[in-house]
């Protein structure tokens, strides 16, 4: 269906956000034409965050609750919620609340038209702290060289997507860095992607868990994808 849109919510600790996030999404779409689904990703909270989830899917029939009994990861997150999605678009944000789904106002009919498979937002005056903006510049820039990515902001957490493109688009990051790689292989592939940008707003429940300690994980991981993209890169020519 041409009107129908799945949204995936990925929530770990999220108490403190999740209810809200959620009744957001469903005041936005109740008064619009889509037809729509929520797809709640608890993924191994140790806080209430499933039980609310879960009351809220039996108020509501819109809304789904998929449980991860440990926690597996933000890009094993956003799979399964991929996986699971029924409708012919998804789109993806944080149960933290940090953006206002009226940004969907713009995005919705630039991803209707099918001139591009791709949307994803970059945070207008980010209400984020000094130490997480610095890290994602450098991570913009480095993942930006690496990939010839000529985006904003590569992790925003705001995006929608044609579901079909992920019928060549195969997700292997468990973690974060699983924005970095559908950018990469949709590049591969050459998937058109429009930017556009969505304000933001700073967290007021919850913490985020970005760190200086990521530096390492982070260089592995991006070495891994470089090797993918390579590997494609060499079955094409071989199967051509």
């Amino acid at each position: 269906m041409i009107n129908s849109i799945s949204i995936i919510l990925p929530a770990l600790n999220e108490e403190g956000n999740i209810e809200a996030a959620v009744k957001d999404i469903q005041s936005y779409f109740d008064s619009r034409e889509e037809k729509y689904e929520i797809i709640v990703i608890n993924d191994g909270s140790t806080d209430s965050t499933g039980d609310i989830a879960e009351r809220l899917a039996k108020e509501n029939g819109s809304v789904r609750v998929i449980h991860h009994p440990v926690n597996k990861g933000y890009g094993s997150a956003l799979k399964e919620g991929f996986e699971s999605s029924k409708y012919k678009y998804v789109f993806f944000t944080d149960s933290d609340r940090q953006f206002d789904v009226k940004g969907l106002d713009i995005l919705l009919p630039l991803i209707k038209t099918d001139a591009v498979e791709i949307i994803i937002g970059y945070r207008l005056k980010r209400k984020d702290p000094f130490i997480r903006r610095f890290l994602s510049w450098g991570y913009n820039s480095l993942v930006g060289y690496l990939f010839d990515l000529n985006v904003k902001d590569i992790d925003c957490a705001f995006k929608i997507f044609r579901k079909d493109i992920f019928s060549k688009i195969k997700i292997e990051s468990k973690n974060f860095f699983v924005n970095t790689e559908i950018l990469a292989k949709a590049r591969h592939f050459g998937f058109n992607v429009l930017e556009v940008g969505v304000p933001h707003f700073p967290r007021t429940a919850g913490k985020t868990t970005v760190s200086f300690k990521h530096i390492p994980m982070t260089l592995i991981e991006l070495y891994r994808i470089n090797k993918e993209i390579k590997k494609l890169k060499i079955n094409e020519s071989t199967a051509g």
